[in-house]
């Protein structure tokens, strides 16, 4: 049985990342121009980005898989919740480096932000502590929607 749950969680983690890699590699593209940009001030060396998604990508597994464990009446919401969140986050990098829409990639993130807390509120009805591991992730997003916004002001 214990096997299994390792096989549960690895499953659940290889996931997220697997969707953080896809859109990585469909916005490269965009991403040498990214240097190019007059960046705001506190922005983080590029190494740093996908350090830290990966990080969050990992939270996100162990926090869903959690939440697959109970299998209870709140459990198939929590989980629709995070497909929903992790599918705009998906699409961000996208907007933002392929398309170079940085005003709409901002807006984007706005929403990101709503299911991020909508999945976080979800998350916690099912297991505190999935919920808990997902607070990085709101910080990290905030974060993101300033740098997002500080590019898109001062690149227009």
């Amino acid at each position: 049985m214990k096997q299994d749950r390792w096989k549960l969680y690895i499953g659940f983690c290889l996931f997220p990342l697997a969707i953080g890699a896809l859109s990585a590699l469909l916005s490269s593209s965009g991403m040498s121009q990214y240097d190019m940009l007059t960046p705001p001030p506190l922005s983080p060396p590029g190494i740093l980005f996908p350090i830290v998604w990966t990080v969050l990508f990992l939270l996100m597994g162990i926090g869903s898989a959690r939440v697959y464990e109970k299998r209870c009446q709140g459990c198939p919401n929590a989980l629709q919740v995070y497909s929903i969140q992790l599918a705009l986050n998906f699409f961000w990098s996208i907007f933002f480096f392929s398309f170079q829409w940085r005003f709409f990639a901002f807006l984007w993130l706005l929403l990101l932000l709503g299911a991020v807390l909508s999945m976080i509120r979800c998350f916690y009805r099912v297991d505190r502590l999935s919920a808990y591991l997902q607070i990085p992730y709101v910080f990290w997003v905030l974060f993101a929607g300033y740098l997002n916004l500080g590019f898109a002001l001062l690149n227009p």
